[in-house]
């Protein structure tokens, strides 16, 4: 094959940025090719040239392999690099680029399709000797026979049984079932979600391991028959089964496991004749013993932690591969140096159960601490919408050990902001911080054992909305002297003679929060709902910093406002301070009983109808965000008693759904 000179990175977000690095360190140029959403994306502006895909859905843009080509050929590319997700396993599109004269940067067509099944996958380990569950199959198009599925189940696989899409990854269209009377239910939501995610809704069934950890093995391939491994990843820490944590290498993993792990990656590799980046994944028992999930036909989420403990770039093993040359040596005999960990920083709300978030991006840093990596697709004034997948960017920390790596991770993250959307960073924090993370006794159980909101909350300050709803209201007041036209020098809030308080009203996490304060000759007096603060003193108020002293702790305070909402980061943590109304408006309020979008999506179904008497938690209406499907329940027994959508409907956050009001 001749050199790349030229790429076009079919992808988006931080995979986009990522690939676009590489390719700039080899004097390839960049092509980029954008939805209507992403005008503006941080890839974008990165790249040498961008292709316009009209309108915002992937199945219309990204998914859309005969635009790709189209903008491919317009810009005169010799290869396309498919990222992760999207096209990145469709051998239909792998072959068009093919049919094209153009390099299709991922393994052959034939390596894709014997891959892009879980069934056909497991056959095929399963004929290699690697060992598999048992599972059941169920095609897109088949009728489900209730009560003759339930049967095969408790004969063939028994409970609990795992309910996953045959095609695509990322936790997406997967459900756990732990008993008959939920079967048919995931099955059904399981389908629905793999024909929007990935076009296809087969789904297969099998025996689910309660607790095991996930450990992948990287590998590699190029033309000349070299087949290696990069060695594993722990990526046990996962959320609605889709990974948030990885580490290179597993804190459980020992030589002779590990080599039995890459000898059997390797094998599986050879068997479907690959070329380019996998990585085979599976399941692990306490005992050691590890059974075949999947062979991704792709580049990793998780790959930086690879390279950070191999020290090679696998973008550009991928590119040299891609032009027909052999695996370096370094490629070859590669070894493990020191430990990497990466967190996936989501766009998404814990304390509301993980729901997607949406808004602008204000202020996004990571501090340059050594060892500390940002792979991020977004930056100051992105738009994170309700179109694609929820991760705004990576963060990955390399050490000489675990545990510093670790350490490290937990403080870059602890000093990040990232201000106007709502993230998983506290989350993250909690997680690397807890003592049984620390001890790297962890499995797929995690999130199970231990509480998401009190993670995310254990790092917290417990008097940090007081404090921060101070710092709000003076950095507020601060402004305000910023911009008068007389007696400009006289400091914030200050009076000559005592007087009445100054009041401000906050709304904070869905709380209204009451501040009101006096700066006098004897210094300054705080009351945050109700409740007088001890030893307050002000050593200054900016428009971007506050610090105090409260309760004889000082408190530095850092502030980024915009609009009526200012975001205050201290070392008790950030908070997000929203100036209240003071005065609605006569019955802009919502009437008792209505049930609110927890955030913009499209209602994909409305199972019941008005007048519908419901117990609390029946099924209202469900709601599609991000590609995940999201549940509106009856928070009360009830009638409902107005329905104000219907399937296939926009909404934004907030916006009344419907009504369900207790009886009397």
């Amino acid at each position: 094959m001749s050199p790349i000179t030229k790429l076009l990175i079919a992808n988006r977000g931080e995979i986009a940025s990522r690939v676009i690095r590489t390719a700039r360190e080899m004097d390839i140029a960049c092509v980029a090719v954008y939805s209507d959403a992403d005008a503006d994306a941080l890839f974008v502006r990165e790249a040498d040239e961008a292709v316009r895909l009209p309108g915002t859905a992937p199945a219309d843009t990204y998914l859309r392999g005969d635009l790709i080509l189209e903008a491919a050929r317009a810009t005169g590319v010799d290869a396309i690099h498919p990222g992760y997700g999207f096209l990145s396993e469709n051998s239909g599109f792998a072959r068009d680029c093919a049919a094209a004269g153009i390099i299709f940067v991922g393994p052959p067509p034939e390596a894709i399709d014997s891959m892009g099944s879980k069934i056909e996958a497991k056959k095929t380990m399963a004929a290699a000797g690697v060992p598999v569950l048992p599972g059941i199959t169920i095609d897109t198009e088949a009728e489900i026979d209730a009560s003759a599925l339930s049967a095969r189940v408790a004969a063939e696989i028994g409970y609990p049984v795992l309910v996953k899409a045959a095609f695509g990854g990322g936790g997406r269209g997967m459900r756990i079932v732990r008993d008959e009377a939920g079967l048919i239910e995931a099955v059904e939501g399981a389908r629905r979600e793999a024909v929007t995610a990935f076009g296809d809704g087969t789904v297969f069934l099998e025996r689910f391991l309660d607790s095991p950890r996930h450990i992948e093995v990287q590998i590699f391939a190029d033309t000349q028959g070299n087949v290696v491994h990069l060695f594993e990843r722990e990526c046990s820490i996962q959320r609605r089964y889709q990974k948030i944590i990885e580490e290179a290498p597993s804190p459980v993993v020992d030589d002779a496991l590990r080599e039995e792990l890459g000898r059997a990656a390797v094998a599986a590799g050879k068997a479907i004749g690959y070329v380019g980046a996998g990585t085979a994944e599976f399941v692990m028992g306490s005992d050691g013993g590890f059974y075949f999930l999947e062979v991704n036909t792709r580049l990793q989420v998780e790959h930086p932690v690879t390279e950070l403990v191999t020290g090679l770039d696998l973008v550009r093993l991928q590119l040299e591969v891609a032009e027909g040359n052999p695996l370096p040596d370094e490629a070859l005999h590669a070894t493990v140096t020191g430990h990497a960990i990466e967190v996936r920083l989501y766009a998404e709300d814990v304390p509301a159960g993980f729901l997607p978030a949406t808004g602008t991006v204000h202020g996004f840093s990571v501090p340059d601490l050594p060892g500390i990596r940002v792979d991020a697709g977004v930056s100051e004034g992105s738009e994170v919408g309700v179109h694609y997948d929820p991760m705004l960017a990576k963060v990955i920390a390399w050490g000489a050990t675990r545990d510093q790596a670790r350490r490290r991770l937990a403080r870059a993250l602890a000093e990040s902001s990232l201000h106007g959307v709502v993230t998983n960073r506290e989350l993250l924090v909690g997680i690397l911080r807890e003592p049984e993370f620390a001890a790297g006794t962890i499995d797929t159980g995690y999130l199970t054992r231990h509480d998401p909101v009190t993670l995310s909350r254990a790092g917290r300050g417990a008097n940090i909305v007081a404090v921060h709803a101070l710092a709000a209201a003076l950095a507020a007041q601060a402004v305000r002297r910023a911009s008068a036209r007389v007696l400009g020098h006289v400091r914030s809030g200050y009076r000559n003679a005592p007087s009445g308080w100054q009041e401000a009203v906050f709304d904070i996490e869905g709380e209204e929060v009451d501040v009101r304060y006096r700066v006098g000759r004897s210094g300054l007096r705080a009351i945050v709902d109700g409740t007088e603060l001890p030893g307050v003193v002000l050593h200054s108020a900016t428009p971007d910093r506050v610090d105090l002293l409260v309760g004889g702790v000082r408190r530095p305070c850092a502030i980024r406002r915009v609009g009526d909402t200012a975001y205050v980061d201290s070392a008790l943590g950030s908070t997000t301070v929203v100036e209240a109304e003071r005065f609605p408006e006569p019955g802009s309020r919502n009437a008792p009983g209505s049930l609110l979008a927890p955030m913009p999506g499209t209602v994909v179904r409305v199972p019941v109808e008005v007048g519908a008497e419901v117990k609390e938690g029946t099924t209202i209406l469900v709601l599609e965000a991000m590609k995940m499907e999201h549940t509106v329940s009856a928070p009360v027994d009830g009638t409902v008693t107005e329905l104000r959508v219907r399937p296939g409907q926009t909404v934004d956050l907030g916006a009344v759904l419907a009504v369900v009001e207790a009886p009397e």
